[in-house]
C-alpha cells in the first residue's frame, strides 16, 4: 500500500490538475474579478454586517493563514508532524518587539525587520530540524512539542540577571508598521473615503498573505514539492530513488518557520504588545487543527480552515446574549461552551471527513484507495521490523 502511495506521489504533475480547463477564458477571468473585488471590498462589508470588531477577526484571518500555509510545508508536504511550531511566531514576533520598541531604544524600519525576522526563524528552523533527522511519528512530534515550551519559557524567564525581554510582562509600546513614512496605525484619507487603521493593516496583510499562497502553490507544484511528498508517503524509497531527504527536511523546516516568523512580526506590529502567553501549546494546537481540518498539504484547503478556526470561536461569543435573551440568564459560560461546540464540530468533521474539509487530490486518492487495498490509509511511514 505504502508503495503504491509513494509511486503515486512521483507521478504528481509539475503543474496544477487541468481539471478546470474546460472552462472559458471569459468564465476564469470573470471568478477571479469577483474574488479580488471580494477582497478589496471585505472590510467595508464585514464592517457594514458586523461591525469594526469583526474587520480586527479578518487581519487575524490573514495571520494565521500565513501561519497555517507555513506550517502545511513542515505537516502537508512533508510529513513531519510539529507541535512547536508557534516558537518560529514567537521568534518573529520577539525580533520586531525588541528592535522597534523602547526596551532597547531601537526602531529599524519595517523593511529591514520583516526580512531579518523570516531569516532568524528560519535559522531556528533548522536548529530544530538538525537533531530530528532521524525521529519521525510520535518521538518528532515529543521533540518539536519540547522545543516550542523551551522557547516560551526562554522568554518567560530571560529578564535575569540581564532583562532581554522582560520576562513575563511582556514588552509595549512596540511600534507600529510604517511604510514609505506612512503609519498604518493611523486614519488615512483617499478624497471622501476614509480608511481606518483597522483597514489598513487588512490589506498589508492581504497582500503578504496573497505572496506566501503564491509560493505555497509554486512550491507544491515543484520539484522539491514532489519529493517532499516522496518523502511523506515512504521516506525509505525516496532515498532510495535518490531524493536528498536530509537536504528537504532541513529546507522544509526553514520554509515553515520563516512563513512563521513574517507572520509573528506583523502579529506583534499589529497588537502592539508581546508576552509569552501568547505562543503556549494551545495555539500550536490551533495552526495544526487548521492544517488538518482544512486538508492536509492543499493550499486551498489551508486557507479554509484557518479562516474558519478564526471566525467560528468569535462567532460562537454570541452564545451568551443569545442564552440571555432566551432564559433570561446565562445558563453555561460562553467560554465553556465555545470550546465544546469547538471540540464537537472537530471531531464530527474528523468523522465525516477524515481528509479535510477541502483534500488535495492526492490525499483523496489515498483515502479511496485504501478499501480497495484492503486496508487503510495512515500519514506515516511504515514500522521498520
Amino acid at each position: 500500500m505504502r508503495r503504491w502511495l509513494f509511486i503515486q506521489a512521483l507521478r504528481l504533475p509539475l503543474v496544477p490538475s487541468a481539471a478546470g480547463a474546460s472552462a472559458s477564458p471569459l468564465a476564469r477571468g470573470m471568478v477571479l474579478a469577483l474574488a479580488v473585488a471580494a477582497l478589496l471590498l471585505a472590510p467595508f462589508l464585514v464592517d457594514a454586517l458586523l461591525g469594526r470588531a469583526w474587520v480586527r477577526v479578518l487581519d487575524l484571518v490573514m495571520l494565521y493563514t500565513m501561519l497555517a500555509l507555513g506550517l502545511n510545508i513542515v505537516v502537508g508536504f512533508a510529513g513531519l508532524l510539529d507541535l512547536g511550531y508557534i516558537a518560529f511566531f514567537a521568534v518573529g514576533a520577539y525580533l520586531y518587539a525588541l528592535c522597534a520598541s523602547p526596551h532597547f531604544g531601537l526602531y529599524l524600519p519595517f523593511w529591514l525587520l520583516l526580512p531579518a525576522a523570516a531569516v532568524l526563524a528560519g535559522v531556528f528552523g533548522v536548529l530544530l530540524g538538525a537533531p530530528t533527522l532521524k525521529l519521525r511519528g510520535d518521538y518528532l512530534a515529543i521533540v518539536t512539542l519540547g522545543f516550542g515550551e523551551i522557547i516560551r519559557i526562554f522568554l518567560n524567564n530571560l529578564n535575569a540577571p540581564i532583562n532581554l525581554t522582560n520576562g513575563p510582562q511582556g514588552i509595549t509600546m512596540v511600534r507600529p508598521i510604517e511604510v514609505a513614512g506612512v503609519s498604518m496605525a493611523q486614519v488615512h484619507s483617499i478624497g471622501p473615503l476614509s480608511i481606518p487603521a483597522l483597514y489598513n493593516y487588512y490589506y498589508l496583510f492581504l497582500a503578504l498573505t496573497l505572496l506566501v499562497v503564491f509560493v505555497s502553490i509554486r512550491l507544491q507544484h515543484s520539484r522539491v514539492g514532489r519529493a517532499w511528498v516522496a518523502i511523506r508517503e515512504d521516506e525509505l524509497a525516496a532515498s532510495a530513488s535518490g531524493v536528498n531527504t536530509r537536504n528537504l527536511k532541513l529546507l522544509a523546516f526553514a520554509l515553515g518557520a520563516s512563513f512563521g516568523g513574517i507572520a509573528g512580526s506583523l502579529y506583534a506590529s499589529f497588537q502592539g504588545f508581546v508576552s509569552p502567553e501568547s505562543f503556549g501549546l494551545m495555539e500550536s494546537i490551533m495552526v495544526l487543527c487548521m492544517v488538518v481540518l482544512g486538508g492536509m498539504g492543499h493550499v486551498r484547503g489551508v486557507v479554509l480552515g484557518a479562516v474558519l478556526l478564526v471566525a467560528l470561536p468569535e462567532a460562537l461569543r454570541y452564545i451568551g446574549p443569545m442564552q440571555r435573551s432566551l432564559f433570561g440568564q446565562v445558563m453555561v459560560e460562553p467560554s465553556d461552551l465555545r470550546l465544546l461546540l469547538f471540540g464537537i464540530a472537530l471531531v464530527l468533521v474528523m468523522r465525516w471527513r477524515p481528509a479535510g474539509l477541502w483534500p488535495s487530490p492526492v490525499r483523496r486518492r489515498e483515502f479511496a484507495a485504501a478499501p480497495a487495498a484492503g486496508g487503510s490509509a495512515s500519514t506515516g511511514p511504515e514500522p521498520r521490523p
